[in-house]
């Protein structure tokens, strides 16, 4: 049956490959780490977010086979029926325990905690303020809610300010990344903090690609700011330092309870595989302990941008993993990426409308997997295949 009008989907497709914006899926045949391997040929990987390694660590193997073996795959139900092991319960003390909170409670993925959580905090008489650079789950979160929404310039506490001085809300809840995804940098928490306390409104950070990379023992962005005090709503996800998979948010008892009443992203989804929760209480221990992975990763950052500098890219301020390379062109940053791929060495090109209209890049992610030599392997590849700004 011929599609009506309304439905029209080709058209739009056929917009996107135009503008070389139409997404395509790798199908990988090896375990996460350093390398991957794309039909038959392997690649050296640096668009990954296992920023610890930890991704196929053998002991974080280990703890999912013993656990699957003791309890089994499927939770079987919601955490609210029966489907909250003690597995799960485990980690929920170890997080908060990590994060220096009365309380966590864990999210199948982290589109859904911050669905949640947002959803239970707000509604209709209220108001949520934005940075504009914010992962797509918090502004989906934000319009989701029913809350007036309002988005400040990125990383702006003055234009912050603006906004929260106009909101005659009845509830305020100012919503940032602690690292942004496609750019790297971190927020400034105090300044919004500060911000956020002379107006009456509540802070809650996504520290997504923070946690596990910054502060002491990994704990996170407003650790390392010295602000996790400051922070009443913290949600990390585990899928990206830690390896495994999921998210939790971490808070106090109040908060905690409120999201297993009323965060229906919670209430009605199956609890994650009890097997995973295992593997990430071993992921969160070695997280913790081994900090030359994370000084590892400080090493290879330095590396990277002082070869990438030399070769005249131009880089963004982050001094985490995720390492853009700013190109602008849409299909120059198609181009870029394709020829390292021709050399092995795979990195994606990330292009709007996930970033801004002009400003496409290569988004280079470390790890702790990699070696100094991995580095300087992507360096010579980038030198062999020159950006358009050569």
């Amino acid at each position: 049956m011929a599609a009506t009008s309304a439905f029209d989907l080709e058209t739009a497709l056929a917009e996107r490959r135009r503008l070389h914006r139409y997404r395509t899926r790798l199908n990988t045949d090896a375990p996460a780490g350093r390398e991957t391997v794309v039909d038959g040929r392997r690649y050296l990987n640096f668009c990954a977010n296992d920023y610890l390694g930890l991704a196929n660590h053998p002991d974080v193997v280990q703890a999912l086979k013993q656990a699957a073996d003791d309890i089994g795959v499927g939770s079987g139900a919601s955490h609210l029926v029966c489907g909250h092991s003690r597995f799960h319960h485990a980690l929920e003390e170890q997080l908060a325990d990590a994060t220096g909170r009365p309380r966590a409670l864990l999210f199948s993925t982290g589109f859904m905690a911050n669905l949640g959580v947002v959803g239970a905090l707000l509604d209709k008489p209220d108001a949520v303020f934005e940075d504009k650079l914010n992962h797509a789950s918090l502004i989906d979160a934000g319009l989701a809610s029913g809350a007036r929404f309002r988005r400040y310039l990125h990383n702006d506490a003055d234009s912050l300010a603006a906004q929260l001085a106009r909101a005659d809300a009845r509830r305020k809840l100012v919503i940032t990344d602690g690292v942004f995804s496609m750019d790297g940098d971190a927020a400034p928490l105090a300044a919004l903090c500060d911000v956020a306390d002379a107006h009456d409104a509540w802070m809650m950070v996504d520290d997504a690609h923070g946690f596990g990379v910054l502060g002491e023992q990994g704990v996170g962005t407003p650790a390392a700011q010295q602000v996790a005090a400051r922070i009443p709503v913290y949600m990390a996800t585990l899928g990206k330092a830690l390896g495994t998979f999921g998210a939790f948010v971490a808070g106090s008892e109040a908060l905690i309870e409120t999201l297993i009443q009323f965060a229906r992203p919670y209430i009605y989804t199956t609890a994650m595989p009890p097997a995973v929760a295992a593997a990430t209480l071993k992921s969160l221990a070695i997280m913790r302990t081994e900090t030359w992975r994370r000084e590892k990763l400080v090493a290879l950052i330095a590396q990277f941008r002082r070869g990438a500098q030399a070769q005249g890219y131009t880089l963004m301020d982050s001094a985490t993993p995720i390492q853009p390379l700013l190109i602008g062109d849409d299909a120059a940053a198609l181009q870029l990426s394709g020829r390292l791929r021709e050399q092995g060495v795979l990195v994606s090109a990330i292009r709007p409308p996930t970033v801004p209209d002009g400003t496409a890049r290569l988004r280079v992610t470390l790890s702790a997997a990699h070696a100094p030599e991995d580095v300087d392997a992507l360096l010579a590849a980038l030198g062999e295949a020159p950006s358009s700004q050569d």
